[in-house]
């Protein structure tokens, strides 16, 4: 980058920031004229304001006689050459300008669901920046994520695989906790006033932002709880009490936290005591010793939050040095009459991650690592048997989805994944592999028979008496392979209902045409 000026070059260090570049020019921001890189191009732009604080400029330069202008990070400006992968990072780039961004508002409408599946893309952490990490994913809006991923060619040729997913709500990095839980777990608060079960969790990679999404802001060991999604979910659940539709209902609001960590389930309101997960006869689950805590205000759920939050087991992983290593599960437990009305369970999901992750390599953390993921695993095999209506759900193959089993199960449950990401280059694999979780779990969906095909209905019902009976096994077929091939939104169908007496005729090319088409 060189002053227009005196021609002068202007190396600028990774921690200086830019206005101290500015001083030492000895000019004012909007004085100085500078060649920008940007997305690959060069331009003669002029900086007409600086934004110290989010290491941005806005510019403007000349284009074919028309004035143009953007706000760019200051890399742009200065024609930071030192970049790893620079080739990689001006391709996104150029792709992201091909975009049209629509990012969410507290003022969007909330969508009705049974099961809600969201997307959060945290900022780039400080680590990150000092090793000026690519940013691959990109939140254009709509639910819609854009993850590109770096690719290289057997000629060493590089190029990108734009890779892109559909969630019913999608955060980008600029979104607050308050933002996300609007769309996400408010939603769910009325559902335990009815006599339901709601369930939020947050998943992904250790060090994406799962515990300050739940559990509020960290700085060191001292944490502000109070704009996490449990306390946001503990102050609409005050809030309803007080209106005169429930006051009258003598509702009592308890809490209880638990954290379950190697298969063993832990009371951390209660020192930490180690708790047994039985099923009764009508196949219930109960957690037996786990203490209710009853709560009068917001302020008594944040002390328990912290409290508990304080107790739960961390370790060091190789992508956070204090990594949760427990799935934490905060209860807010409506009673009336000392019988339960209903509960919101709030899942902090311990971080997913391989073996080879670990910081060290002794067995104890290894085992560690693989009971999380068996874990995991058997959550994503849950959801997937209830989204293929499978007659056996597997909730006994974990502590986990056994606590969790009442949540998902029943007429009035309500379930809401957020699904954390990294943005960062050298988390890739993870972030895919999180989307990929993700993306299973929209398979849910298929509850309700508006997302089966139409078209296959009508060449059900289209069909003569006698040929319905082969179009059924034709489209439940091609539904078999949908579901074999991804993760197909269409739900089974069921058989038509064949007059005594038709007879069976075989089913026509055509209308095996037809299917194969849709």
């Amino acid at each position: 980058m060189y002053c227009k000026e005196n021609r002068d070059a202007i190396k600028v260090n990774n921690n200086a920031c830019f206005q101290s570049v500015m001083n030492d020019l000895k000019v004012q921001p909007r004085e100085c004229c500078l060649f920008a890189v940007n997305a690959g191009r060069i331009h003669s732009a002029t900086v007409k304001t600086a934004n110290v604080t989010k290491s941005t400029v806005n510019v403007e330069w000349a284009e074919k006689g028309i004035t143009k202008g953007k706000e760019v990070g200051t890399e742009f400006v200065f024609g930071d050459t030192s970049r790893p992968n620079k080739q990689f990072y001006q391709m996104i780039e150029e792709y992201r300008e091909t975009l049209e961004k629509v990012p969410m508002s507290l003022s969007d409408p909330v969508k009705p669901h049974r099961i809600c599946v969201c997307v959060r893309k945290r900022p780039l952490n400080k680590k990150e920046l000092a090793k000026k990490e690519i940013d691959v994913v990109t939140i254009p809006g709509n639910g819609a994520l854009l993850l590109h991923e770096p690719k290289q060619k057997v000629d060493l040729t590089k190029y990108l695989e734009n890779q892109t997913f559909h969630f019913d709500y999608s955060f980008d990095e600029d979104s607050t906790n308050d933002l996300l839980y609007r769309f996400t777990a408010k939603p769910l608060v009325k559902t335990i006033f009815e006599g339901g079960m709601a369930t939020c969790f947050a998943y992904g990679q250790t060090g994406s932002g799962k515990t300050h999404t739940m559990g509020g802001d960290f700085s060191g060991k001292s944490q502000n709880s109070s704009k996490g999604i449990y306390a946001l979910a503990a102050q609409d659940v005050f809030t309803l009490l007080m209106q005169k539709r429930y006051a009258d209902m003598d509702l009592c609001p308890y809490v209880t936290f638990f954290e379950i960590y190697n298969g063993k389930v832990f009371d951390l309101l209660n020192k930490k005591a180690k708790l047994r997960v039985l099923e009764d006869e009508k196949q219930q689950v109960n957690v037996v010793g786990l203490q209710e805590v009853p709560v009068s205000s917001v302020d008594d759920v944040i002390k328990m939050i912290e409290r508990g939050s304080a107790c739960r087991t961390s370790g060091q992983t190789f992508a956070n040095a204090s990594s949760s290593r427990s799935h934490a599960v905060l209860q807010v437990i409506l009673r009336r009459r000392n019988f339960l009305h209903g509960k919101f369970s709030l899942v902090d999901l311990a971080g997913n991650e391989r073996g080879t992750d670990v910081s060290n390599n002794d067995r104890h953390t290894i085992v560690e690592t693989a009971e999380i993921n068996r874990s995991l695993l058997a959550l994503k095999e849950c959801i997937r048997s209830l989204g293929q209506n499978s007659e056996h759900i597997p909730f006994r193959m974990s502590k986990l989805t056994q606590v969790l089993r009442d949540s998902f199960i029943g007429e009035n449950s309500r379930t809401c994944m957020i699904a954390m990401i990294s943005p960062g280059m050298s988390s890739c694999e993870y972030t895919l592999n999180t989307l990929r979780y993700a993306n299973s779990m929209v398979t849910l969906h298929t509850h309700s028979s508006e997302h089966t095909h139409p078209e296959q209905w009508a060449a059900i019902y289209a069909a003569a008496p006698g040929e319905q009976l082969g179009v059924w096994c034709l489209a439940q077929g091609h539904l078999s392979r949908g579901i074999e091939g991804g993760e197909s939104n269409v739900h089974s169908l069921p058989p038509p209902t064949i007059p005594a007496g038709t007879r069976l005729k075989p089913t026509t090319f055509g209308l095996r045409v037809q299917l194969s088409n849709h």
